[in-house]
């Protein structure tokens, strides 16, 4: 007799580089019916980072004092989502005494909403702090999206928010793909999945199918029509993804070759070559860069890679003192 296969509600995390397609894959995967992936939130990361301020979550009253912090601050963007603020409150106070629970509680919040019974989140930042989501959901899924380094460096120089120059902007790239890589390699295909945006704008059925073979989902046409969503699932003030709004288009890959001067061309393609290769991307044929500025390159990226060792020998630290345990218990449903 054939036994039968219960429906995954294991979470779902989109992570990437900054200006990778993070938001457009957000907006794919909200389109299936099943699950649902909220505009980028800021309470996961920071309520684990404070989780010795919260207390024992076993105490009623610090349970209540998370949910409050959780849901009534406009830091956490939690008002972006459009739920009942006092109802999700009163759920977090009521339910299991983990921060996992608590945060994954506001996160279901946000599918029941709509309908659907899987939920997650979306957050460029998460590539380099999927150690801290693993304890707080040993059960999550990650879909780490990757584009030409060169063209996220282009993209970052003409946002608005990112203010740390050029070889801040290489290094980041550069640091995300040896995180990830190292991810990739301990978690292993059930919890980890890799898709390049360039593939996923120029054939996006075959590469949704394969993500959704991963989640363990059936495919669905809808999520190849993403812009159907925009406008009500990114906010308004997030002018940068604009382009969401329209069809999926393919144009802007490869457009380091015009955002980029000779320069910088140069600069990144020396700093970031093997990984470029390692992924598929062509080198531009560039000539090596001036010696000084790759050594100032360098220098950001050590800085980047001990500011992260620094981060993750304190987080060890605080481990020892937390008053109970982290991480979701039974799942969601």
């Amino acid at each position: 007799m054939a036994t039968s296969v219960l429906p995954s509600v294991r979470p779902v995390f989109v992570l990437g580089c900054p200006r990778s397609g993070t938001t457009l894959l957000q907006l794919m995967l909200h389109a299936h019916p099943r699950i649902a992936l909220p505009p980028e939130t800021r309470f996961v990361l920071a309520a684990y980072e404070r989780r010795l301020g919260s207390g024992d979550l076993r105490e009623p009253v610090n349970r209540a004092a998370l949910a409050h912090w959780i849901t009534g601050r406009r830091e956490t963007r939690f008002h972006e989502l459009g739920l009942d603020a006092e109802d999700v409150a009163g759920r977090i106070a009521d339910g299991p005494p983990t921060l996992g629970s608590a945060l994954g509680i506001a996160l279901k919040a946000y599918a029941d909403s709509r309908g659907k019974v899987r939920w997650g989140d979306k957050r460029p930042a998460y590539a380099l702090h999927v150690e801290e989501i693993l304890r707080l959901f040993p059960d999550a899924q990650f879909v780490h999206l990757v584009r030409d380094g060169r063209d996220c460096v282009a993209s970052l120089l003409g946002m608005p928010w990112w203010h740390r120059g050029f070889h801040e902007a290489v290094a980041t790239w550069a640091q995300v793909a040896d995180v990830t890589r190292r991810h990739a390699r301990r978690l292993g295909p059930g919890a980890w999945h890799e898709v390049r945006y360039e593939d996923l704008i120029t054939d996006p059925e075959h590469q949704l199918r394969m993500i959704c073979t991963y989640l363990g989902e059936e495919y669905d046409l809808r999520t190849t029509e993403p812009h159907r969503l925009a406008r009500a699932a990114v906010p308004a003030r997030k002018t940068w993804h604009r382009r969401t709004h329209g069809a999926l288009d393919a144009s802007r890959a490869g457009s380091w070759q015009r955002r980029l001067t000779p320069d910088q061309i140069r600069l990144a393609e020396a700093a970031l070559g093997d990984r470029l290769a390692r992924y598929g991307y062509a080198p531009g044929g560039a000539v090596r860069p001036d010696p000084a500025e790759l050594l100032r390159y360098r220098r950001v990226l050590a800085l980047r890679r001990a500011a992260l060792a620094k981060r993750r020998m304190l987080d060890r630290v605080t481990r020892l003192r937390e008053p109970g345990p982290v991480a979701a218990g039974r799942p969601l449903h």
